[in-house]
């Protein structure tokens, strides 16, 4: 008895070029801020609606469009979505591997026009090698951080793969059947269920890699500042909090830097607000230089930055600050050009916590002592004690500051 009796074969085909097409219009409905590949994928999926079409006319139009186009269709399938991947990753397309399966297809199909065996091996170790050439762009030179949709993808066409493969040995050795392609057969019904299986599965996957790296992009934009990079508001909040009850349980000293871009209003009215921008992104990537692995520095807002010392003494406070104030006041930005010297002033708030202490007596200290920077005449590092502020937590408004 067959493992699966014999479907109705171009009934089978309505429903692949169906739920094909079902699937590109789910895909092109996903518009995602950057480009992803769903667009080129969504198109594969028209082309292989349009591929099982035409296999279906075959009788009923010339050889030239139900064998060669069809199958030059086909190839352009797989051209396609390798052209996705490489979208997906940001890679250059790799144009030559697209564009020598299909040329190869095209002839290949008018060589053997006249001989179902020659298309059937022919077409069956191209498209094997147009979804191992998919594969590995796939997981080469670099693997997906979206695994999820990664590995559907890769087993629903690695499955294919091996079906084709194995379908080209299998008639290389035992010679291919002579009935044509629209005709009945447990071997027509596996590979066209498998074909509808695939379009599903590695469509699914594919977008839901797209899902995943958008679902990433949104929690690294809810974490983090959108000019510079660095930690925004509510994750330095979020960190600070969870420092200082570490830190109290621990009694290990912490220090914090909060600091602000001198004369910045006189940047923006000088050289324009994107100057002021590239001078905010040029200090952003001169904290990740001074960072170690346990700090942790953000955008506290407009100009200025706050750092996060977990485990640093008021000497080593000191040090930092200092070495900090210098490399920036020794590092001008460059913008169009045009080089724009800058200096910071820091308040520096270092103590060994104690209980009672709060995240906000820390911001309040380091802010007082920014204050008296400011006041002092700027380019300099000030510090300020905890004990001082408990009783001065929402007594003073912020002072301006430029």
């Amino acid at each position: 008895m067959a493992l699966l009796p014999p479907l109705d074969t171009p009934t089978m085909m309505v429903m692949v070029a169906a739920g094909t097409l079902s699937m590109a219009i789910a895909m092109s409905v996903v518009r995602p801020r950057r480009r992803e590949g769903l667009g080129l994928w969504a198109l594969a999926l028209v082309a292989h609606a349009v591929t099982y079409l035409l296999f279906l006319l075959r009788g009923q139009v010339t050889d030239w469009i139900s064998v060669v186009l069809a199958n030059t269709l086909l190839a352009l399938v797989f051209a396609l979505l390798l052209g996705a991947v490489a979208e997906f990753h940001g890679r250059t397309m790799p144009r030559l591997q697209m564009a020598l399966p299909v040329v190869a297809t095209a002839a290949l199909m008018t060589l053997f026009l006249q001989s179902y065996q020659g298309r059937l091996l022919s077409s069956s170790f191209l498209l094997a090698l147009q979804i191992a050439l998919i594969l590995r762009a796939l997981w080469r030179p670099d693997a997906p951080a979206q695994l999820r949709g990664a590995l559907l993808v890769s087993v629903a066409l690695g499955a294919q793969g091996l079906l084709l493969l194995g379908r080209g040995l299998w008639y290389a050795i035992k010679g291919a059947p002579q009935a044509s392609f629209v005709g009945n057969g447990t071997g027509q019904s596996i590979t066209l269920l498998s074909a509808f299986v695939v379009v599903l599965l590695a469509s699914l996957g594919f977008i839901l890699m797209a899902k995943d790296r958008a679902d990433a992009a949104n929690r690294h934009l809810a974490r983090h500042d959108e000019l510079t990079g660095l930690a925004n508001r509510r994750m330095l909040l979020q960190t600070l909090a969870r420092d200082v009850a570490r830190a109290i349980r621990a009694r290990q000293p912490y220090a914090l830097l909060l600091l602000d871009v001198d004369h910045f209003k006189a940047i923006n009215d000088t050289h324009g607000h994107a100057a002021g921008d590239a001078v905010l992104q040029h200090l952003a990537g001169l904290l990740r230089q001074r960072l170690r692995a346990q700090d942790l520095a953000g955008r506290w807002g407009g100009e200025e930055f706050l750092l996060l010392l977990p485990g640093t003494d008021p000497g080593g406070g000191q040090i930092a600050a200092e070495k900090l104030r210098h490399m920036v006041a020794q590092s001008p930005c460059t913008f169009q050009g045009k080089s724009i010297a800058f200096t910071i002033s820091i308040g520096r708030c270092t103590e060994s916590l104690e209980p009672g202490d709060q995240p906000e007596h820390l911001i309040a200290a380091a802010d007082e002592a920014l204050y008296a920077a400011k006041r002092e005449g700027r380019n300099r590092v000030e510090s300020a004690p905890l004990s001082r502020m408990h009783a001065l937590i929402g007594a003073r408004p912020a002072p301006a500051r430029a």
